[in-house]
């Protein structure tokens, strides 16, 4: 690589970041008390405040749900490799320091397509010794690119925690989220693991709230009723308490009620 090279690249990442219009992981960190947003970002951020508070409840502990999953696998099950998609703007406890914090040989590959996330890679290409953590620039809607790329860090004959939190509402139609969910864990072995949240059509509150947000310019994020985040998991072995309220997944202690869903199942 010459000396210009790195500058280029990062002139490309530049140009590929659009200020004017909202974007789901700038508005997603500007909710859970990151710093890496645009002032469009907290416009919209602002007026969805006004329409349904509540969503920044739903941002945290969908975070929060986040880090108790990765803890479980991690420990109680003994998951040593995690492919995060949809990885958004790096927070505190990440899944590369969760799960390493856990099992300091885990490896972890982060993969998304935003450019603001591909300018703060490096931040996320922090590791243990140990264990590795990679980031990949690649779109959900071209599983079997993820997982060749992914199969560059990772062992995929060996079991994969594979986790796709709060992205699949990008995908307008249902049908075509089950069938990428279905094609990248059909690319993993037996005892891998799928994890998912998502906000829910469970409120009036929530479904202004993403009227709004689908209405600012930014790409549409759809919410699903819970019998839709439940059928990411048929024929997967739900681990306790299967398909649940966010804040209700083997909680630190006692939760409250937020329009967001989540489950983690097992493939046999």
């Amino acid at each position: 690589m010459t000396d210009q090279e790195p500058q280029l690249v990062a002139a490309g990442i530049r140009a590929r970041i659009d200020t004017e219009k909202p974007h789901s992981a700038r508005f997603w960190n500007y909710f859970v008390g990151g710093k890496d947003h645009y002032e469009v970002d907290r416009e919209i951020g602002d007026h969805i405040k006004t329409i349904f508070p509540g969503l920044v409840d739903v941002a945290r502990t969908s975070r929060q749900f986040l880090g108790r999953a990765v803890r479980h696998l991690a420990g109680e099950e003994g998951v040593r490799q995690f492919l995060d998609i949809g990885t958004g703007l790096p927070t505190a406890d990440n899944t590369h320091e969760v799960a390493q914090r856990t099992a300091p040989d885990a490896r972890v590959v982060y993969v998304d397509n935003d450019p603001l996330v591909l300018a703060h890679a490096r931040a996320l290409l922090t590791s243990t010794p140990e264990g590795d953590t990679a980031y990949i620039d690649a779109d959900l809607y071209e599983p079997e690119a993820i997982l060749e790329a992914a199969a560059r860090t990772l062992d995929l004959s060996r079991p994969v925690a594979l986790m796709i939190l709060n992205t699949l509402g990008h995908v307008a139609d249902h049908g075509r989220a089950l069938d990428l969910v279905g094609r990248l864990m059909s690319g993993l072995p037996s005892g891998s693991y799928l994890v998912i949240s998502d906000s829910t059509a469970t409120s009036e509150g929530m479904i202004a709230a993403s009227k709004a947000y689908n209405a600012s310019g930014a790409v549409p994020y759809h919410v699903r009723e819970v019998a839709e985040i439940a059928a990411f998991f048929d024929g997967l072995d739900p681990v306790e308490p299967g398909v649940v309220q966010v804040t209700q997944w083997r909680p630190d202690s006692a939760g409250s009620v937020v329009d967001a869903y989540c489950g983690v199942g097992r493939k046999p």
